[in-house]
């Protein structure tokens, strides 16, 4: 039997995933790389893999794009690892440097500042360009947020434009992918979930930042119809940018 080939984000928002899936009999059945959340999204889009772990964003890219897991990367409020750091106050960002790491955090950040704070902004990927703000994401932004004067967790700006949760990634395939296998996958993830704590014991401390909180309280991983009606809005703002 050919192995589904799946790329995963490596960060440690996905560590209970990559935990299940590694303790489970499917790691035996998959074909698992580790990426950013850009290069995930362009290996499910290119057909590289069968299915990854990818930001929602460019699930539009996706080919036969089909949603293969009852689990995803979400919050229901602040998330505390999906940021607008900013110099200036928000009514004052006339500049912002986006992430190369990830579509949906640089398209929420656009969707925010346009629709919600009702700014004109100017963007720029250029990693030397000097702006007002920066969009930074995951691992990168633990304990960072008292290196600059304003901190705008984009989860929680999120819930209070729209009073719904988010999904910033998704299990997502590009063909058809079995119900007997996605039942497995689920599972794997499943127990993946529920061992968290073994995963925080192999995690390195970090200044400033509770990885506890942020495993079991900030990041929530069920995809409910919330979480999905939030998708469809998100993907629908983002048309109109």
């Amino acid at each position: 039997m050919n192995k589904i080939k799946i790329s995963a984000v490596a960060y440690t928002n996905t560590k209970a995933f990559i935990y299940g899936l590694e303790h489970s009999d499917i790691i035996n059945r998959i074909d698992l790389s580790l990426d950013i959340p850009s290069d995930c999204a362009a290996k499910v889009i290119s057909g590289e893999v069968d299915m990854g772990l990818m930001p929602v964003a460019a699930i539009p890219l996706v080919p036969n794009a089909n949603l293969v897991a009852d689990y995803c990367i979400g919050s229901d409020g602040a998330v505390n690892s999906v940021f607008i750091f900013s110099d200036v106050p928000v009514q004052e960002i006339k500049t912002l440097k986006l992430d190369s790491h990830s579509r949906t955090s640089n398209n929420l950040a656009k969707v925010l500042l346009k629709f919600y704070w009702k700014q004109d902004v100017q963007f720029t990927t250029d990693p030397n360009a000097k702006t007002d703000a920066i969009v930074l994401i995951g691992d990168r932004t633990f304990g960072k947020k008292d290196n600059y004067a304003f901190a705008y967790d984009m989860g929680a700006e999120w819930k209070n434009f729209t009073g719904l949760p988010f999904m910033y990634a998704a299990w997502v395939a590009n063909k058809q992918i079995s119900q007997a296998f996605k039942d497995e996958f689920n599972a794997a993830l499943k127990f993946g979930l529920e061992n968290r704590n073994e995963v925080l014991k192999d995690l390195p401390k970090t200044e400033n930042f509770d990885l506890a909180d942020y495993l079991y309280n900030k990041l929530q991983f069920e995809v409910t119809e919330d979480r999905k009606k939030a998708l469809n809005m998100f993907l629908a703002y983002i048309e109109q940018l």
